[in-house]
């Protein structure tokens, strides 16, 4: 498999066929779609799959360019929207991404090739990508994005790595809406990065901080998480979010910890790297 494949370009078929039941971030998507989509508007979607969000933009929206890179996602993506009221705005694309423009300014651009921590998919390179291109195109003020914004962090936990007697330490992905009876916190959350996709974008994802910890523990790992701000309503002082799976990275070596100590935690990767970037660059160690 060629790396762009295996590095979020080609997501399997029935991943996407999975995301269509993930009520949290389709609930959040239709709502920041309907809030941020003006009547008559123009939408480009970048990286469409099934073409749910071009979807939800286009009942709203004048015309909406759905554009996809993978032939087969494009086949089922015409196939499901012929089903849909509203098909008839959407035009899906079979187009690279990070070459794509469409034939017009538009007032919104909906990209949702996001995995947490920014890891694996394309979104922080495929959106400077699109912005650079599409100001030397136009030469027109960028359009509104889908999402706006994202926050990055990073919690100490206490890890089970336990699986029926077999003990594991591997990379973990956490539903973010459920409780985690298996993993401790023994510190706050703290942002490691912001990212809004208005302005300029990082390229790099990197952070050297001080933890306090707040419970005692075997500190033996550390979770990402990554919150998704998909909308802001000024009008009602609030944001539309949506949170990415967590995940957890184990530490090679586990660290017994005390309330109150503080530790320094550092690591380093690109956006769109693979896992095992940020969890070979992870390191920790006591003030």
């Amino acid at each position: 498999m060629e790396e762009s494949a295996s590095l979020g370009q080609f997501i399997p078929l029935h991943y996407h066929y999975n995301m269509l039941s993930d009520t949290h971030r389709l609930q959040g998507f239709q709502e920041a779609i309907h809030a941020m989509v003006r009547p008559g508007s123009r939408v480009l979607e970048l990286g469409g799959g099934t073409g749910v969000l071009s979807f939800f933009a286009a009942r709203k929206a004048s015309k909406v360019w759905c554009v996809e890179r993978n032939p087969e996602l494009v086949r089922e993506a015409r196939r499901i929207l012929s089903r849909n009221p509203g098909a008839e705005r959407v035009e899906v694309i079979e187009a690279d991404a990070f070459e794509y423009l469409p034939p017009e300014p538009v007032e919104v651009v909906i990209c949702e090739m996001i995995h947490v921590g920014m890891l694996r998919e394309k979104q922080v390179p495929v959106l400077s990508s699109f912005k650079q291109r599409y100001r030397e195109k136009f030469h027109a003020p960028l359009p509104l994005f889908i999402p706006e914004a994202a926050i990055q962090a990073v919690q100490p936990v206490q890890q089970s790595f336990d699986f029926s007697g077999f003990h594991a330490p591997v990379p973990l992905f956490q539903h973010p809406y459920s409780m985690q009876s298996d993993t401790k916190g023994l510190g706050e959350p703290l942002p490691y990065q912001i990212l809004s996709y208005r302005e300029d974008l990082p390229g790099e994802c990197t952070w050297k901080g001080e933890v306090t910890v707040t419970e005692a523990g075997l500190l033996n790992a550390f979770r990402f998480i990554t919150k998704n701000i998909l909308g802001v309503v000024p009008a009602e002082n609030r944001t539309i979010d949506w949170f990415s799976q967590y995940l957890v990275v184990p530490l090679e070596e586990p660290l017994p910890v005390e309330r109150g100590e503080r530790v320094t935690v550092s690591f380093f990767y690109r956006p769109g790297d693979p896992l095992e970037t940020l969890s070979g660059s992870l390191a920790v160690m006591k003030d």
